[in-house]
C-alpha cells in the first residue's frame, strides 16, 4: 500500500509538472504570437522605409541630372564668356557696346548659378542626411532582426524541449499508470484475500470467544464449588504466597548491571586521570615545583589529590561486586540487593574526598587569579571553574543522597515507602543529566584556560602537554557521564517496575523471606526436573541419516519396479490366502474325524459295560452273545474298510473343488477391488482437474474481461494522444513554415536593401 501511495504522488507531481509546462508553452505561444506581430509591424515600417528610401533616391537622381545639365550650361556660358571676352579685346569698340548687354546677362546667370549653387547644397545636404538616416535605419532593422532570430530560436529549442518533455513526460505516465493497474489488481485480490482470511479470522475468534467463555463458565463453576477459600482475593493473604521465579528479569537485571559496569569502569577511569593530571597541573603553574618551591597550600592540595585512587577505584569494586550478586538463580530486587549498600558507601567516601579537596583548590584558583602571570580572560575563566567545581560537589552530594536511599530497602525496610521508588529513580535520573551538563561546561571553560595559558610568556612545553591531557580526561569523563545519564533515562521504566515483584495477582511486593523460598522451591523443581528427565534412546547419527537419504535418493528403483514388486507381494498374499483357506478346511475335516472317533469310543464303552452287565445276570447265554458280538466285530470293520476310500475320495473332490472356486473368486475379487480403486483413484483426480479448470476459468475469463477493458480504455487514451499530438504538430509545422517565410522575407529585404547600400556607395564615389 505504501509505494502504491508513493506512485500516486509520483503521479501528482508529474501531472502538476505537466500542467505548469502547458501553462509555459501556452505563454510562450502568446511570445511567439505577439513577436510575430511585432516583426509584422517592423516588415510595414520597412515597407514604408524603403518606399521614402525610393522616392529620396528618385528625388536624387533628378537632382543629379539637373545639377548636370546645370553644370554643363555653366560650363558652356563659361566658354561664351571666353570668346566674348577674346571678341572684345579685338572690337574694344563693339564690346563696349555689348558690355551693358553682357554684364546684365552675366548678373542674370551668376544670379542664376547661385541659385542653383544654393539649391545644389542644400540637396547634398539633404540627401547626405537621408543617406545617414537609412544607414541608422538599416543598422536598427538588422540588430532587431538578429535579436528576432535569437528569439526565434530560443522560442523554436523551447518549444523542441518542451514537445521532448512532454512526450517523456507522456510515456512515463503510461508507464506509471500501467505499473499502478497492475498494482491496483494485485492489490484488490489481496484485498479480497484479507477480507476472506479477516472473515475466517472474524468466525475463529467467535468460535474461540464462545469456546473461552463456555470454558470460563465451567471453571467458574468449579471454583466456585471445589475452591472453599480464594486467598488471591485478598492482598494481605496473597502477600504470603510465594511468587513464581521470573528467569527473564533476571537475566535483563544482570545485562543492565553489566553495562553499568562497564560505564562506571569508564567513570573511574576519567576521574583518575582527572585528578592525577589535576595534581601535575598544580605542581607546574603557576610556579615549576622543579625551579622554585610552591606555595604551602598547592603542596597540601597535590597532597590530597596524591590519594585520589584510594577513593576512587571502591566504586568499580562496589559495582563489581554488586554485578556478582545479580545470578540467574537469585532474586534481585531492592529489599535483596545488599551489595548496593557497600556501592553507597564508597560513593560517599569519594564524596567526603571531595568536599575535602574544595576549599584547596577553590584557594588554587584565586591564589592563580592574584599571580601576575594571570590576565583578565584567564581570572574570568578561572571563576567560573571556581562556580563549577562548587556545582560539582552538589551534584555529588545529591546523586549520593538517592543512591543511599535506593540503598535502604535491603537494611531497612521501612526506611524508603514503596511507592517513592519511581521519585527516587527519576530523580537521580534528573541529576545525572544535571551532572552531564557541568562537565560539559567544565570541559568548555578548560578549553579556553588552556588556549589562554598557551598565550602566558612563561608557558612551557609540561604545561602545554598537562593542559592538553586535563581537557582530554574532562571530555572523556563527560561523554562517560552522558553514556550513564542516557543509560538510565531509557531504561528508567524497566528499574521502577520490574525491580520489585511479587505474587501472581497481587499487589505487595516480594519480601527477603519470600525470596529465600522461592529460591529453595525453585532448587526443588530444578532437582525433581532433573531426576525426572531419561536419556534418550540411541538414534541414527545425523551423518549416517544423510548417507543412507542419499543412498535412498540414489537408488535406481524406478516406479515400474516398484509396482511390480507390489504385484508380486499381491499374489503372494493370494496365495497365502488360499493356503489358509486350505488348511482351514483340513483343520474342519480333521475336527470332524476326531468327533467321528470320540463317539465310536464312546459306543465301545458302552457296549463292553453292557456284556459284563449281563455275563453277571445270565451265565448261560454268554456264548451266545460271545458269538453275536465277535460276528459284530468283524462285520464293522469290514463295513469301515469298504466305505473309507470311497468318503475320502469324495471329500478330496469337494474339497478341491470348493478350493478351485475360492481361488477364482478371490482372484476375480482381488481385480475388482484393484480396478475400483484404480477407477475411484482417477475419478478423484478428474473431479480435481474439472474444479481446478473450472476455477481457471474463471479467473482467465475475468481476466480476460479486464484485459478487454484495459484495451479499450488503452485505445481510447491512444486516440486522444495522437490527436492531440497530431494537434500540436500541424500547429508546429505552421508556425515553423510562417517562421520560414518571415525569415526568407527578411533575408530577401536585407538582400535588397544590401544591394540598394552597394549602388548608393558606387554612385556617391563616382560623385
Amino acid at each position: 500500500m505504501a509505494a502504491a501511495a508513493e506512485l500516486q504522488g509520483k503521479y501528482q507531481k508529474l501531472a502538476q509538472e505537466y500542467s505548469k509546462l502547458r501553462a509555459q508553452n501556452q505563454v510562450l505561444k502568446k511570445g511567439v504570437v505577439d513577436e510575430q506581430a511585432n516583426s509584422a509591424s517592423l516588415k510595414e515600417q520597412l515597407k514604408m522605409k524603403d518606399q521614402s528610401l525610393r522616392k529620396l533616391q528618385q528625388e536624387m537622381d533628378s537632382l543629379t541630372f539637373r545639377n548636370q545639365q546645370l553644370a554643363k550650361r555653366v560650363e558652356l556660358l563659361q566658354d561664351e564668356l571666353a570668346l566674348s571676352e577674346a571678341r572684345g579685346k579685338k572690337n574694344k569698340k563693339s564690346a563696349e557696346s555689348s558690355s551693358q548687354l553682357s554684364q546684365e546677362q552675366k548678373s542674370v546667370f551668376n544670379e542664376d548659378l547661385q541659385k542653383k549653387i544654393e539649391e545644389n547644397e542644400r540637396l547634398h545636404i539633404l540627401f547626405f542626411e537621408a543617406d545617414e538616416q537609412h544607414k541608422r535605419l538599416e543598422a536598427e532593422l538588422r540588430s532587431r532582426l538578429e535579436v528576432l532570430e535569437t528569439n526565434a530560436a530560443q522560442h523554436q529549442a523551447v518549444v523542441d524541449s518542451l514537445t521532448r518533455k512532454y512526450t517523456d513526460t507522456i510515456e512515463k505516465l503510461q508507464n506509471d499508470k500501467a505499473k499502478l493497474e497492475i498494482k491496483s489488481q494485485t492489490l484488490e485480490r489481496e484485498a479480497k484475500d484479507c477480507r476472506l482470511r479477516t472473515e475466517e479470522c472474524q468466525q475463529q475468534l467467535k468460535n474461540l470467544q464462545a469456546a473461552l467463555g463456555s470454558r470460563l463458565e465451567e471453571s467458574l463453576c468449579i471454583i466456585n464449588e471445589k475452591v472453599p477459600f480464594n486467598d488471591t482475593r485478598s492482598n494481605r493473604y496473597n502477600a504470603l504466597n510465594v511468587p513464581l521465579h521470573n528467569r527473564r528479569h533476571q537475566l535483563k537485571l544482570r545485562d543492565l548491571a553489566g553495562q553499568a559496569l562497564a560505564f562506571v569502569q569508564e567513570l573511574v577511569t576519567a576521574l583518575l586521570n582527572f585528578h592525577t593530571y589535576t595534581e601535575q597541573k598544580v605542581q607546574i603553574f603557576p610556579i615549576d615545583s622543579a625551579t622554585d618551591t610552591i606555595s604551602p597550600l598547592n603542596q597540601k592540595f597535590s597532597q590530597y589529590l596524591h590519594e585520589n585512587a584510594s577513593y576512587v577505584r571502591p566504586l568499580e569494586e562496589g559495582m563489581l561486586h554488586l554485578f556478582e550478586s545479580i545470578t540467574e538463580d537469585t532474586v534481585t530486587v531492592l529489599e535483596t540487593a545488599v551489595k548496593l549498600k557497600a556501592f553507597s558507601e564508597h560513593l560517599a567516601s569519594y564524596l567526603c574526598f571531595l568536599r575535602k579537596i574544595l576549599p584547596y583548590q577553590l584557594k588554587s584558583l584565586e591564589e592563580e587569579c592574584e599571580s601576575s602571570l594571570c590576565t583578565a580572560a584567564l581570572r574570568a575563566r578561572n571563576m567560573e571553574l571556581h562556580r563549577d567545581m562548587k556545582r560539582l560537589t552538589a551534584v555529588f552530594e545529591k546523586l549520593h543522597t538517592y543512591v543511599s536511599l535506593l540503598a535502604l530497602p535491603s537494611t531497612k525496610p521501612e526506611g524508603l515507602l514503596r511507592t517513592n521508588y519511581n521519585l527516587v529513580f527519576t530523580n537521580i535520573a534528573t541529576g545525572l543529566h544535571g551532572f552531564h551538563d557541568i562537565l560539559k561546561d567544565i570541559s568548555k571553560h578548560y578549553s579556553q584556560k588552556a588556549t589562554l595559558e598557551q598565550d602566558v610568556p612563561t608557558a612551557t612545553q609540561k604545561l602545554i602537554t598537562t593542559n592538553d591531557c586535563i581537557l582530554s580526561s574532562v571530555v572523556a569523563l563527560t561523554n562517560g557521564v552522558g553514556k550513564i545519564a542516557s543509560f538510565f533515562s531509557n531504561n528508567l521504566d524497566h528499574f521502577t517496575t520490574s525491580l520489585s515483584y511479587g505474587p501472581k495477582g497481587g499487589t505487595e511486593f516480594i519480601s527477603p523471606l519470600s525470596a529465600e523460598c522461592m529460591l529453595q522451591y525453585k532448587k526443588k523443581a530444578v532437582a525433581y526436573m532433573k531426576s525426572m528427565k531419561k536419556p534418550f534412546a540411541d538414534s541414527v547419527p545425523y551423518e549416517e541419516a544423510l548417507a543412507n537419504r542419499r543412498v535412498l535418493l540414489s537408488s535406481t528403483e524406478s516406479r515400474e519396479g516398484l509396482a511390480q514388486q507390489v504385484q508380486q507381494s499381491l499374489e503372494k498374499i493370494a496365495k497365502l490366502e488360499q493356503e489358509k483357506e486350505h488348511w482351514m478346511l483340513e483343520a474342519q475335516l480333521a475336527k470332524i474325524k476326531l468327533e467321528k472317533e470320540n463317539q465310536k469310543l464312546k459306543n465301545s464303552l458302552s457296549g463292553h459295560l453292557t456284556e459284563t452287565i449281563q455275563e453277571c445276570s445270565v451265565m448261560p447265554n454268554v456264548a451266545e452273545q460271545k458269538k453275536e458280538t465277535t460276528e459284530k466285530g468283524l462285520r464293522e470293520p469290514i463295513k469301515s474298510t469298504s466305505l473309507a476310500p470311497d468318503v475320502e475320495s469324495r471329500e478330496d473332490l469337494i474339497k478341491n473343488h470348493y478350493m478351485a472356486r475360492i481361488a477364482e473368486l478371490t482372484s476375480h475379487l482381488q481385480l475388482a477391488d484393484s480396478k475400483s480403486v484404480h477407477f475411484h483413484a482417477e475419478c478423484r483426480a478428474l473431479a480435481k482437474r474439472l474444479s481446478l479448470a473450472e476455477k481457471s476459468k474463471e479467473s482467465l475469463t475475468e481476466e480476460l474481461k479486464l484485459a478487454s477493458q484495459n484495451i479499450s480504455r488503452l485505445q481510447d487514451e491512444l486516440m486522444t494522444t495522437k490527436r492531440s499530438y497530431e494537434d500540436q504538430l500541424s500547429m508546429m509545422s505552421d508556425h515553423l513554415c510562417s517562421m520560414n517565410e518571415t525569415l526568407t522575407k527578411q533575408r530577401e529585404e536585407i538582400d535588397t536593401l544590401k544591394m540598394t547600400s552597394k549602388g548608393n556607395s558606387k554612385k556617391n564615389k563616382n560623385r
